[in-house]
């Protein structure tokens, strides 16, 4: 295909170009209705491009099928069948895909660690999970997606499981062995789903982790927002094979997706293919070599560890993101929360996440040699600081036997069901009717249906006040949990 071609920029640009005037949304009419101090921050031409889909960027019947070429075009960039665009997120295409392999009551097998938009579509849907043990790290004290071993233990337990969901790669930027277990759900005859949300830009340079259409799954979802070039909630969703109907993926993304889609994730979802597809092998070419400098300059700074061959080997990762510079700064007596806190408070720099002990910087095609060297001098000063730091209060970190609760009852029915608060003191021992997210990274570290302990509470008050973000729970101190009522 011609990936010169960019349909919904192209629709775009001639809309403006024949002076359409609209008599539909949006309301603000190109920008002429919005207020001028909107404008100052937000520019022209945001609301210039803001159009609507149905008898905008294209006709009343859509007869020019402007959004289905570049759905198109953007399958054939990454080799996949069919390609679905989503203007709500990854969040949505994962509940989309739960959808289209399982229906009420039915299984999916799904890692413990998955994102919180799984859960939800559990809630959603009424799909029960047949929950796969991630691997531990001792080390890190942190979780890798489960291998093959472990999903086709979980499948021999669970007989008539209608699907596989793992998550590839992980916030930390470690990857599973996609392949691998895509045998252990083809030979059971069901269908893999990979959570690769932070994996857009893998089908472009041979020297990533392995793109999850290449190593044999089903459906991938991917955040075009997260590790590529579109605005945020850009979501893609690929699907190949006979496991997965496209008709009824496609289905299931209409009866949860917005109907007024906006042409801004549109257009910058078929920019960016058009790039990758184009130059995408010499850019992230380039963003390779610019982060192997900028974890050199970092590893050489003590009281850093800056991580890569450590989630490495037998019962761990597979493979990992170089892109994803995971740094450890217990060495220097600080978590990373402080460290995240000071350097945007301090430096202006953000990450992508941290936690008790390290921070994330995520980078793209999109940095440069200036904004790497702002990041490693951040940290520089960053470590010259931390002698200065409070003490952090510790964060009390169960092992790795104590996060996995006993489920009492369906995530569905404890969430919808009849509940009471209580405070978290009488918690222990009753069922919980929230999710109790830690974020990010994003995974619920209890779900609605889950047996609430001593240990887990212990770990979520302590992460509490050390700095974690609970954004969850009805009450965000955790002074009082949701619970099932009690009978």
């Amino acid at each position: 295909m011609d990936h010169s071609r960019a349909p919904v920029l192209d629709a775009l640009r001639d809309y403006r170009d024949q002076g359409i005037v609209p008599f539909t949304a949006p309301g603000h009419k190109q920008g002429r209705g919005v207020d001028p101090r909107v404008l100052d921050v937000l520019g022209r031409g945001v609301f210039d491009s803001d159009v609507i889909a149905l008898n905008g960027l294209d006709d009343r019947l859509m007869r020019t099928g402007v959004l289905a070429e570049a759905q198109r075009l953007m399958a054939d960039a990454v080799g996949a069948e069919h390609t679905f665009f989503s203007t709500c997120g990854s969040s949505l295409s994962v509940k989309s895909a739960m959808l289209a392999a399982a229906g009420p009551h039915e299984k999916l097998l799904l890692p413990r660690h998955v994102h919180k938009s799984v859960v939800s579509g559990l809630i959603i849907s009424g799909v029960e999970p047949v929950w796969v043990s991630p691997r531990w790290d001792p080390v890190q004290r942190l979780t890798h997606p489960p291998g093959p071993r472990e999903f086709a233990d979980a499948a021999d337990r669970e007989p008539g499981v209608k699907g596989v969901l793992m998550v590839s790669p992980t916030d930390y930027g470690t990857a599973g062995d996609i392949r691998a277990v895509a045998e252990v759900a083809h030979d059971r005859g069901i269908p893999l789903i990979v959570d690769e949300a932070w994996g857009a830009h893998l089908p472009f340079h041979p020297d990533l982790p392995a793109w999850a259409m290449n190593a044999g799954a089903d459906v991938c979802i991917t955040s075009v927002h997260k590790m590529g070039a579109a605005v945020e909630q850009s979501s893609v969703f690929h699907l190949r094979g006979d496991l997965v109907d496209p008709a009824v993926l496609k289905a299931c993304e209409d009866l949860l997706g917005t109907t007024s889609p906006s042409s801004l994730v549109y257009a910058s979802l078929d920019g960016w293919r058009r790039q990758m597809a184009q130059h995408g092998t010499d850019l992230l070419g380039a963003a390779l070599a610019l982060v192997a400098d900028v974890r050199k300059t970092l590893a050489a700074q003590d009281g850093l560890t800056v991580l890569h061959d450590e989630f490495l080997g037998p019962g761990l990762a597979h493979s990992v993101d170089p892109l994803k510079v995971t740094v450890d700064v217990q060495h220097l007596g600080i978590s990373g929360y402080q460290a995240a806190d000071w350097l945007r408070e301090q430096r202006h720099v953000t990450v992508g996440l941290s936690d008790h002990r390290r921070i994330v910087a995520h980078f793209t095609h999109a940095d440069t040699e200036e904004s790497a060297t702002t990041l490693t001098d951040a940290l520089t000063a960053l470590v010259e600081r931390a002698p200065e730091f409070p003490v952090p209060p510790p964060v009390e970190i169960p092992e790795p036997g104590r996060f996995e609760l006993h489920t009492a009852m369906s995530p569905r029915d404890a969430f919808f069901g009849p509940a009471e608060h209580v405070p978290v003191e009488r918690a222990p021992g009753r069922i919980c009717a929230e999710m109790i997210t830690p974020y990010p990274p994003g995974a619920p570290a209890v779900l609605p249906g889950e047996l609430l302990t001593r240990p887990i509470l212990d770990y979520l008050r302590s992460g509490l006040a050390a700095g974690m973000e609970l954004p969850d729970p009805a009450d965000a101190r955790l002074d009082t949990v949701r619970v099932v009522a009690a009978t």
